[in-house]
């Protein structure tokens, strides 16, 4: 008997139904559970884990955020200079040509130091200039002592004596005005035999600036042949736009870099304020005395990224080193719980403000802010955030 085609058809269907009923439903929250349980599973990318050798290899210290007085400010540019007594321009006050010299750029020259030696024909009069007043003045003093003794015994008139008074004084001075000659051009006073040279020297202790003669050069009283600065004096003269100079008052603090070192931040005093204003460039000069002068990587002449604190504050602050800064952007790894022997480490997007005292204010996001409690790294900081970039390279 043939089965009916239609009959057939009822029947898958039936068995189909049959099947089905003891499936149970899917439940999408059972599917979202799954993906989160897989989620959790998965090592999270910002989490860094150190053993303890690891911690101790790389150094790692932590401290609580902090609250510190930063001070916002002006940005000015500026240089490293000197006082005018510091810096001293040497000549030959006579003139002459220069002999010998074996100053460099940069040496450093005692006081009293001999810079160059220079000969001048000139000298050998100045000494026999004076040499012939000490004649004519020894010969004026007996005069002057005979016309007293004659005008005690009344033998001549006392105008004879006040003659010879006269004589002697004007020989005096002129032979005291021929030693400053022969002081200020650096010869011996009363020298035999004649010499034909004078020797400069150096009028203090500084480091040679510029030299700007050479042996056998003709210099005259007005050429600068050498320049030397004093640096342990150094100020800090910096520019400010006419705008902003109401800002400006003395002793507000000036944090600034220079370009050979600017990781290390100096700071210095705002001790002058300019009281005109530079008609080309509309900009008013400052001039700071350095909290610390004689720093030995400090040179006159260094250009300075300085700023004037017009403003302080208490802010939420780190240790410079706690932030650390990848692909343009800063962050700071906070301490979380881990296991027994081991360290962990949450890297958190911060956002850096004013820095001083190497100390950087931080703008954390959300509740952890707050967090009175929570450790931050500091010493270590990059060692982490390198450890972390390896291991999400894997």
């Amino acid at each position: 008997m043939r089965f009916p085609f239609y009959k057939l058809a009822v029947l898958c269907v039936v068995l189909a139904a049959g099947c089905t009923s003891n499936t149970e439903p899917a439940d999408p929250a059972n599917g979202l559970a799954t993906a989160a349980e897989a989620d959790s599973t998965a090592a999270p990318t910002d989490l860094v884990s150190l053993t303890s050798d690891e911690q101790r290899l790389a150094g790692i210290q932590t401290t609580t955020l902090q609250e510190r007085v930063l001070g916002a400010g002006l940005k000015v540019n500026g240089v490293l200079d000197v006082p005018p007594d510091k810096l001293m321009s040497i000549s030959a006050r006579l003139g002459g040509i220069v002999e010998r010299t074996t100053l460099l750029q940069g040496m450093y020259v005692r006081k009293g130091q001999a810079l160059a030696v220079i000969s001048n024909p000139e000298f050998i009069q100045l000494q026999q200039d004076y040499l012939e007043t000490q004649s004519e003045l020894r010969y004026a003093k007996l005069e002057l002592e005979r016309q007293r003794e004659l005008v005690r015994e009344e033998v001549a008139p006392a105008k004879n004596a006040q003659q010879a008074q006269a004589r002697y004084g004007a020989l005096t001075a002129q032979a005291a005005g021929q030693v400053a000659r022969l002081r200020l051009a650096g010869l011996p006073v009363g020298a035999r035999p004649f010499v034909t040279t004078a020797t400069l020297r150096a009028p203090k202790a500084a480091f040679v600036k510029a030299v700007n003669v050479a042996v056998g050069q003709s210099v005259t009283p007005t050429d600068a042949l050498f320049v030397l600065v004093d640096p342990n004096h150094l100020h800090v003269e910096l520019t400010v736009f006419e705008k902003d100079a109401a800002q400006l008052r003395q002793g507000q603090r000036i944090r600034f870099t220079v370009p050979n070192d600017s990781s290390v931040e100096r700071t210095a005093t705002v001790y002058l304020i300019g009281r005109t204003v530079d008609e080309t460039q509309r900009t008013v000069r400052v001039h700071g005395h350095l909290d610390r002068e004689n720093d030995p990587a400090l040179r006159p002449g260094m250009f300075v990224r300085a700023v004037i604190e017009t403003t302080s504050r208490r802010v939420p602050a780190l240790p410079n080193q706690a932030v650390v800064d990848y692909e343009g952007r800063q962050y700071v790894f906070r301490q979380q719980p881990a296991a027994a022997g081991q360290q962990a480490f949450r890297m958190v997007e911060v956002r850096r403000g004013e820095s001083a005292d190497g100390y950087s204010e931080v703008f954390i996001p959300g509740a952890a802010a707050a967090d009175s409690t929570a450790r931050y790294a500091t010493e270590g900081a990059y060692s982490l955030l390198s450890k972390l970039k390896n291991a999400s390279e894997e």
